[in-house]
Formats: C-alpha cells, sequence, structure tokens
C-alpha cells in the first residue's frame, strides 16, 4: 500500500529493571527507545506503510542510537531535526498482581521540549502524505510544542491531509485544566479521535455514566454518549475509545468502541495476561489508521485496532512487532495462543 503516514512527537530512552523488580531492588536498568507517535509510527512501518516519524534528538551517540531503533523497522527518520542537548528518559518499574506500575519522568530540558516552531518545514515534511498523527502528550511538553503542533495541524489541514490524534492525557504533564484549553484548539482540525476510558474525562469534562476505571467497571453504553458529545463538540469523523476493564496489573479485559457516520460499533472483547502493557493505547491507534486507509469498514476498523493491541500487550517494550496476517489471524476469531509448527 503507497499511503504515507507522518506522527509527531518525542521518542525517549526507556530504562527499566529486570523483570518485575522494583526500582529500589534495581542492580541494572535495560535501555529501549519508546514514545506514543513513534510506536505508532513503528507499528505502521511494520503493516507496510511509508511511515515517518518527526521530532527533534541531540546530534550525540544516544540522539542518534533512539534514530537507530526506529530505522531497524524502515520507519523513515529523515526529517528529524537534530539539536538541543538532551534526550528525555522515562523509568518504567513493571506492576505484578495489585501492585500498579509505575513510570518516572526525566524529560525536562529535552531537545524536542526546547524545539521552536522554525524548527520544522511543514510543507516539505507532509510532501505527499496522506496521514498525520500526534498526541496529547507531545503539546503537554511546553507552549512551544504546543504552538508547533498547531502549526502543523494547520498546515496538514491546508494540504488536505487526514489528522488523528489520541488524547493521551498525561497528569504528570500538565494540569486537566490546561489540557483541556490546548487541546480543544488542536481538536477543531481532527479528523479522528482517539481515546482511552478517561481521557475525554479528564481533558473535556465529558464523563461516562455508571463507569469506575479503579474497580474495573467500565459501561459500555455509557461511551456511545461520551463518543456522540466529542464529535459534536468538535466535528470529528471518527471516534475511537479504548474500554480496559483492570482486573490487575496483569489481567485486563479489553475491548473498544468506534463512533462514525452515526452508529456504534463495539469489538469482541479479550481477556490479556499481560507481559508489558506500555504502549498499548498506540497499538490500538496504528491499528486504527492502518484500517482506515486500508478501506476496512468501520466493524472490521474496530476489530483490527483491538486485536493489534491485544497482541502488543503481550511484547516487550514499546514497540508493536506484529505483522498484519498474524492482527487479521486473531481478529478473526484464533485466540487460542497455540504453537505454530
Amino acid at each position: 500500500m503507497s499511503k504515507k503516514t507522518v506522527t509527531f512527537g518525542e521518542i525517549m530512552l526507556r530504562l527499566a529493571p529486570e523483570g518485575y523488580y522494583r526500582f529500589v531492588q534495581a542492580q541494572s536498568y535495560g535501555a529501549t527507545y519508546g514514545g506514543g507517535e513513534a510506536n505508532v509510527a513503528v507499528s505502521l512501518a511494520n503493516y507496510g506503510l511509508d511511515s515517518a516519524f518527526v521530532t527533534k534528538l541531540p546530534a550525540h551517540e544516544i540522539g542518534q542510537a533512539g534514530i537507530n531503533s526506529l530505522r531497524q523497522f524502515g520507519v523513515d527518520t529523515s526529517n528529524i531535526v537534530r539539536g538541543g542537548e538532551r534526550v528525555g528518559i522515562y523509568f518504567l518499574e513493571k506492576g505484578a498482581s495489585q501492585r500498579p506500575s509505575k513510570v518516572i519522568y526525566d524529560r525536562a530540558g529535552s531537545s524536542i521540549a526546547e524545539a521552536a516552531e522554525d524548527d520544522f518545514d511543514w510543507d516539505k515534511i507532509f510532501g505527499d502524505a496522506d496521514w498525520f498523527h500526534f498526541t496529547g502528550i507531545t503539546p503537554a511538553l511546553g507552549d512551544n510544542v504546543a504552538k508547533i503542533c498547531l502549526q502543523a495541524c494547520k498546515k496538514a489541514k491546508e494540504k488536505g491531509i487526514t489528522i488523528s490524534c489520541d488524547l493521551n492525557y498525561r497528569n504528570k504533564l500538565w494540569s486537566k485544566e490546561k489540557a483541556g484549553e490546548v487541546m480543544g484548539e488542536l481538536c477543531q482540525y481532527v479528523d479522528v479521535c482517539i481515546a482511552n476510558e478517561e481521557d475525554a474525562g479528564d481533558v473535556f469534562g465529558i464523563k461516562a455514566a455508571d463507569t469506575d476505571v479503579t474497580t474495573g467497571k467500565v459501561n459500555h453504553e455509557g461511551y456511545k454518549e461520551v463518543a456522540r458529545e466529542l464529535a459534536d463538540r468538535f466535528g470529528f469523523k471518527k471516534v475511537a475509545i479504548t474500554l480496559r476493564e483492570s482486573l490487575s496489573a496483569n489481567d485486563n479485559n479489553w475491548a473498544a468502541m468506534l463512533y462514525c457516520g452515526g452508529e456504534y460499533y463495539f469489538s469482541k472483547k479479550y481477556t490479556m495476561h499481560i507481559v508489558d502493557r506500555v504502549g498499548g493505547g498506540d497499538s490500538f491507534g496504528a491499528g486504527l489508521i492502518y484500517a482506515s486507509l486500508s478501506d476496512m469498514d468501520p466493524q472490521e476498523s474496530i476489530e483490527f485496532a483491538v486485536a493489534a493491541s491485544c497482541l502488543k500487550h503481550s511484547i516487550e517494550g514499546d514497540f508493536n512487532q506484529v505483522s498484519v496476517g498474524e492482527v487479521k489471524k486473531l481478529a478473526g476469531g484464533d485466540a487460542s495462543g497455540r504453537v505454530q509448527r
């Protein structure tokens, strides 16, 4: 498929203790790379699309290692700007049973957080692009980065490029009030809105009735109203909401809903035993983008996106390293996990 996608955001160095060790137990840390929009770019490249990732990274070896982590999957890194002093870092402690996972950020002053609007030539970057994707994490890095996101959205809209945004609220980066203000402006340009079961409430105050994510109670019907209200407020063509029922840190039920053309489409539900949940939402977003660009119908699209994300929860690291064939097999009903010989 000759479709070109562009994603924009921050790729970070991920440092994580081995297995399920806690930070205070760790004697060493495994080093990998990841970040919301970078994770989407890798998924789309694995699905065979022309996938480009845009960011700013320092011109030293750690920055280069981040670029190399994308190149190995065929992601186009040619428009990554070099400059600044540091790569953002996040530390991940994996949860188990009733102990939740924890993330500690060390990303202040990263190259992308200090980027300027004139660092990026969006006319050149978008070229013959068909789709632009960003998340709510990126504008949360600073007012300057929010302005860059707005600049990109305006240029993409001018060129007739489809724009998707995963709301991805992070309370360690900004307040709900600030998120609502900034994302409210950016969402005026967005065609496809992606959210989890909490994002719409956190960012825009739109909440599903009879839902309590801390107890694992998610009222699927309540999200119909959430999706409709989001679409009515911003003019989204599609709204996709992931529906996670957290039974424990290791075991979740996983499904999603798509609102499109005034109709609601619910996926099947998977019961997952989790290896690594970081990047789960990004793999869902990438699955939905691929399905949309492949002209799948709405039910096929939501089934493909949920199956892609379900598989990601079984893979270590941020990146979803699966093929279209593997996703379609699961979406088609083969969830046995039996050995393939």
